[in-house]
């Protein structure tokens, strides 16, 4: 059995407009389910520690409202320390949930870098759904290595974001700081999943992406 870090945002408005954001229940709760029914513990944090802002709740959807109550889900959650608060040697892999929050709190945050390169350069596995990907910007590993250079990899993309009249209110557009990073960016329509595995590194465009995304990382984790 491995333990995986869930890392979830912190930051709960878009920008100036007065809308919310968060992190998206529906892109934790798949995820969750499914490495723990492989036999997976999983544990969180969250950029500001405890409970952070919520989207992406079905009130309908029986999961939502099982994890919400679940001692290992929410409960875990209303407790989950700061990133810099985490040793991150006790993970083999670590998903960074997505939620357009992650756009202004996970890009250049100093214990995230900590945590993926310990994590990836011990052989462990990295996810990243939707917005979650802004993790992985700029994350340089020991050697000097950009962590994206050369890697495929998928992300909420910029087209997403124009058909949604947010690509001025998001502080940068995620595709192209992927593609700026040497990443090798691919993406289905909108609303579509696409999962993409390149070696120990799995990401998905989007919420419906989050079960393919959580089997692949299954895989990964009894390989590795």
């Amino acid at each position: 059995m491995s333990t995986v870090l869930f890392v979830l945002t912190s930051h709960g408005e878009l920008g100036t407009s007065g809308k919310p954001t968060g992190f998206h229940l529906g892109e934790t709760v798949e995820p969750w389910r499914i490495l723990r029914e492989a036999g997976h513990a999983v544990e969180f944090a969250s950029i500001r520690g405890g409970w952070p802002p919520m989207i992406g709740h079905d009130p309908a959807d029986a999961t939502h409202a099982a994890f919400l109550v679940d001692p290992g889900g929410g409960g875990l959650v209303h407790t989950a320390p700061r990133p810099d608060e985490v040793d991150p040697t006790t993970y083999r892999g670590v998903y960074f949930v997505g939620g357009h929050g992650t756009m202004w709190d996970f890009t250049g945050h100093p214990a995230l870098h900590r945590i993926i390169r310990t994590v990836y350069g011990s052989g462990g596995v990295l996810a990243a759904l939707c917005h979650g990907p802004a993790a992985l910007v700029g994350v340089r590993l020991d050697g000097g290595r950009l962590l994206l250079d050369g890697q495929a990899v998928t992300s909420f993309s910029h087209e997403g974001e124009i058909a949604r009249g947010l690509e001025s209110v998001v502080p940068f557009s995620l595709q192209k700081a992927l593609e700026g990073d040497g990443a090798i960016y691919s993406c289905a329509p909108d609303r579509q999943p696409h999962i993409v595995v390149s070696g120990r590194l799995v990401t998905g465009q989007n919420p419906q992406s989050a079960a393919g995304l959580a089997h692949h990382v299954v895989e990964l984790l009894a390989a590795s």
